[in-house]
């Protein structure tokens, strides 16, 4: 998707997540229902997927998490997973920092590692 196109996607989602009373309905319009996914290739070759967005638990409701996630998915399996600062609501940040991290992992600047993407993930992207 084109990133002008998302940007304003994003904003709009943002309007009415901040008009919506219906606790079901934020959950599609936040990183809650609405991972941000993108596709890196390695320089030994390898298919990565950098996965940002609220985290499955199985004992407490997505609505109720706060807490947004990068996974980084390495031959079908979570290679790592680190926490982040970011708020479910902030799908463009979140968006910017998937962006930063595929540019450094197909660079070869940013390990597959969480150690690596930790500072990343502790900071706003910018």
């Amino acid at each position: 998707m084109d990133d002008a196109l998302d940007h304003g996607a994003s904003i709009e989602r943002r309007k009415t997540f901040t008009k919506c009373a219906s606790p079901g309905l934020s959950e599609l319009v936040s990183l809650r229902g609405n991972r941000i996914e993108k596709a890196a290739t390695l320089p030994d070759g390898r298919q990565a997927l950098v996965r940002i967005g609220v985290p499955d638990d199985p004992y407490i409701p997505r609505r109720e998490l706060d807490t947004v996630d990068v996974e980084l998915v390495l031959d079908g399996r979570v290679a790592a997973a680190v926490n982040t600062i970011l708020e479910p609501e902030q799908e463009h940040e979140a968006s910017v920092l998937a962006r930063e991290i595929v540019a450094g992992l197909e660079s070869g600047s940013l390990e597959p590692t969480a150690g690596a993407l930790e500072p990343l993930a502790d900071s706003l992207p910018s």
